[in-house]
């Protein structure tokens, strides 16, 4: 039964670890999204900044109010969240929510935009954490004149979304080839291969992923503002289970050491 049992998990974990592999093959891989920023106080101000300048005109996120932003791991006071944050005279208390409708952004967008409050946990896969496919995502935005706003990403094909950061990162085109299909040497597969240029963004390169860098480690934090504090508490809490854990296995020792 034992020996059962071993060989069950050990399946179970082999299949765990070709998962990630098996899903990066059925789309575009996903860059990594550098994970300190997430407890960068500057990051996260400017990552804040950039939502709210660019993707609160459609996208809501109604799980947030304004005044969370005053929290140690972001930083601000009320006076800068007014003074910067507030565009359309709501109030520091409030949700941060649109004025658009989900019936207004079907009928221009073909889908209504949706809330962003957990979208850097509800994207999360086996290919990697939903920040990692943010990351990708905001990056691999490519001009496509097939498409009603003119853009095509290549980890969401046809998505409905134009390419709101286009002033910043520039314009570019994908380039894809013809490869022989792995798994039929008869055929072949049409497949990306790179990116070219068309022109130049407000951005360098390294900016542009450094902003978008910030912006996903404030949507990381948006989808849960007490993770820095839940992983700080998560280390004291694993030292005293360690030492209790040695402690009671010193006090059973000397318990039962007479019966024996």
């Amino acid at each position: 039964m034992m020996k059962r049992i071993l060989l069950s998990l050990l399946a179970a974990l082999s299949l765990a670890a070709a998962l990630p592999a098996a899903a990066a093959e059925g789309g575009a891989p996903l860059d990594r999204f550098p994970k300190e920023r997430v407890t960068d106080v500057a990051a996260l101000q400017n990552g804040a900044k950039l939502f709210v300048n660019y993707c609160l005109n459609c996208h809501s996120a109604s799980a947030m109010r304004y005044n969370r932003l005053t929290d140690d791991a972001v930083g601000l006071n009320e006076a800068q969240i007014k003074d910067n944050l507030l565009l359309a005279g709501e109030k520091v208390g409030e949700t941060m929510t649109v004025a658009l409708q989900p019936k207004q952004g079907k009928e221009w967008f073909g889908a209504a935009p949706p809330d962003l409050s957990l979208v850097a946990r509800s994207r999360a896969s086996s290919a990697g954490s939903g920040s990692d496919y943010l990351y990708t995502y905001m990056r691999t935005f490519y001009r496509d004149d097939t498409k009603v706003t003119g853009w095509n990403n290549l980890v969401f094909p046809s998505v409905a979304m134009p390419h709101v950061f286009w002033e910043l990162q520039g314009q570019q085109r994908a380039v894809f080839v013809d490869r022989p299909d792995p798994h039929d040497a008869k055929k072949t597969i049409h497949v990306f291969d790179r990116f070219e240029p068309i022109s130049p963004g407000l951005l360098s390169k390294t900016e542009y992923d450094a902003a978008v860098a910030d912006l996903v480690a404030y949507l990381q934090w948006m989808s849960e503002p007490a993770q820095n504090q839940r992983v700080r508490i998560g280390v004291w809490v694993l030292l005293f289970l360690g030492l209790f854990t040695l402690i009671a296995w010193r006090l059973n020792a000397a318990y039962w050491k007479d019966v024996k």
